[in-house]
C-alpha cells in the first residue's frame, strides 16, 4: 500500500484531505475553518504545479518601484561631478534638491550616500559634535540682524583684493557682495545704504571689532556708527578673538570662495564683479541651504514680514568733552574719524569749557560760569563749524533801523 506524502504546510494538509479523505471543498473548508474561495485556489495551485505549488509564497511584490534604474544612478554621478566643478555642495542632500527640480524622482538619502560610497566619491569624515552640544544663534524675521565681514581674493596678476558681504541672519540671503581695492568706512556706509534703498533698514547688524565697523575701542565713534544711531539701528559687536559670533558670515566666506575656486580667475575688479553678481544670484536662488530645511535665501527672506528699526529715537544720548579754547579761539573735535574745527570767538580764548556732543548739534559753555559760548550745527562734509549764537547776533545787528 503506497504511503502519501508527508505535508510540509497546512495547504498541502488541506489538498491531502480532500483527496484521500474524500472531502468536498464545503467540508474541507468548514474542518479547517478557511473559505471555499481559498479551497480552490489551492486546487488550482495544485493542478499547475503539484504539491511545491502550495509551499508558502514570497509576499515580495514582482517588481519594486523603489529600485533604480542603471541610468538613475548614473545621474546621480553626474549631478555630483557637475555640482563639484561649478564650486557648489554636492552632497546627498543637495543632489535631492536639484533632482526633484528637475521633476525627477529622489531617493532617499541614504541610498544616495550608498551609490557615492560604491564609486568612490566621497571620503568618511570623523563623527561630529552631536547638534544638542552645539548652540546656534538665528533671528526671527528677516532684517532682524544683518551681519557684515569683508574677505580677502587674488586677481589673476596677484594683486590682493577684499570683497565685502552683507547677509541676512534669519534668511541667509546675500544682500550685496562687491569687490574694492580696499575696505573702508565709507565703503562699509555706502554699502550698507544700498542695501537699506533695496531691503529696508534693518533691526540690528552684527559685525567684528574691524575699525571700519567701529571706533568703541578708541573710545568714540566711527561714520558707520553715527549712522546707525541716527537710524535707530542696534548695533552688534562680537567679541574680541572670538569669532564664532559671526559663524554664519565666516562659513559663508568658505562657500563664497570655493565658489570662486571654480571660475577663471578674474583680470581685475570688473571682472571680480561680475563673476561676484552671478554667484549673488546662485546662492540666493539656486543654492538650498540645509539649515533652512532645503529651502533657498530668497524664499525665506520672502516668506515672512520683516523686521524694523526701534520707532522711538534716542534723542536725549550725547557725551561730553571738558577742554580748553586755544589762542585763536578754537576748539577741535574728532567726530568720525574726521576732525571739524569749532569757532568759539577770539574773545574766548584760553577758557575752560565743557562740551555737550549729541546727534546733531554741539554747545560748549565756559565751565565756570555755566555760560553758553557757543552751538554749532553738526555739518559732516564741512571741515569748519561756525558758532550759529555769532551768527544770529550778526544778523540782529544788521536789521534795518
Amino acid at each position: 500500500m503506497s504511503q502519501s506524502p508527508r505535508p510540509n504546510s497546512r495547504s498541502q494538509v488541506i489538498i491531502l484531505s480532500l483527496l484521500h479523505d474524500g472531502l468536498n471543498p464545503t467540508e474541507a473548508a468548514r474542518r479547517f475553518g478557511v473559505s471555499r474561495e481559498w479551497i480552490y485556489q489551492l486546487l488550482a495551485r495544485y493542478k499547475t504545479d503539484g504539491l511545491e505549488g502550495l509551499e508558502p509564497r514570497s509576499r515580495k511584490p514582482l517588481t519594486n518601484p523603489r529600485v533604480l534604474t542603471q541610468e538613475q544612478r548614473e545621474e546621480i554621478i553626474r549631478l555630483r561631478q557637475h555640482l563639484l566643478t561649478q564650486g557648489l555642495d554636492a552632497g546627498a542632500a543637495s543632489i535631492a534638491w536639484h533632482l526633484r527640480q528637475s521633476d525627477q524622482r529622489s531617493p532617499a538619502l541614504s541610498t544616495i550616500w550608498r551609490i557615492l560610497r560604491a564609486e568612490g566619491l566621497v571620503t568618511p569624515e570623523p563623527k561630529k559634535r552631536p547638534k544638542a552640544y552645539i548652540t546656534r544663534f538665528e533671528a526671527a524675521q528677516p532684517n532682524e540682524t544683518w551681519q557684515s565681514d569683508f574677505t580677502h581674493w587674488r586677481l589673476k596678476d596677484g594683486t590682493d583684493v577684499e570683497i565685502i558681504n552683507w547677509l541676512d541672519d534669519h534668511s541667509r540671503l546675500l544682500l550685496k557682495c562687491t569687490a574694492h581695492q580696499a575696505i573702508t568706512g565709507k565703503i562699509v556706509i555706502d554699502t550698507f545704504n544700498q542695501c537699506r534703498s533695496q531691503y529696508g533698514t534693518p533691526f540690528s547688524t552684527l559685525t567684528d571689532n574691524g575699525n571700519v565697523y567701529t571706533a568703541r575701542f578708541f573710545k568714540g565713534k566711527n561714520g558707520f556708527e553715527y549712522l546707525l544711531s541716527e537710524l535707530d539701528v542696534i548695533q552688534k559687536n562680537g567679541s574680541p578673538a572670538h569669532p564664532q559670533t559671526q559663524g554664519k558670515i565666516e562659513r559663508f566666506h568658505q562657500t563664497l570662495k570655493k565658489w570662486l575656486s571654480q571660475q577663471q580667475t578674474a583680470a581685475d575688479l570688473k571682472e571680480l564683479q561680475q563673476q561676484l553678481d552671478e554667484f549673488r544670484t546662485v546662492y540666493n536662488t539656486q543654492r538650498p541651504h540645509r539649515a533652512l530645511e532645503m529651502k533657498t535665501p530668497q524664499h525665506c527672506y520672502e516668506a515672512t514680514i520683516k523686521a524694523t528699526p526701534k520707532t522711538a529715537k534716542d534723542k536725549e544720548h550725547y557725551r561730553v568733552r571738558y577742554d580748553s579754547v586755544d589762542q585763536f579761539g578754537k576748539l577741535t573735535l574728532r567726530r568720525a574719524g574726521k576732525m571739524h574745527h569749532l569757532g568759539i570767538g577770539i574773545e574766548h580764548q584760553h577758557k575752560k569749557v565743557i562740551l555737550i556732543v549729541d546727534h546733531f548739534k554741539v554747545s560748549v559753555v565756559e565751565k565756570k560760569t555755566g555760560e553758553i559760548l557757543s552751538k554749532h550745527e553738526i555739518d559732516p562734509s564741512r571741515n569748519y563749524w561756525t558758532n550759529s549764537l555769532l551768527d544770529d547776533t550778526t544778523k540782529r545787528s544788521r536789521k534795518p533801523k
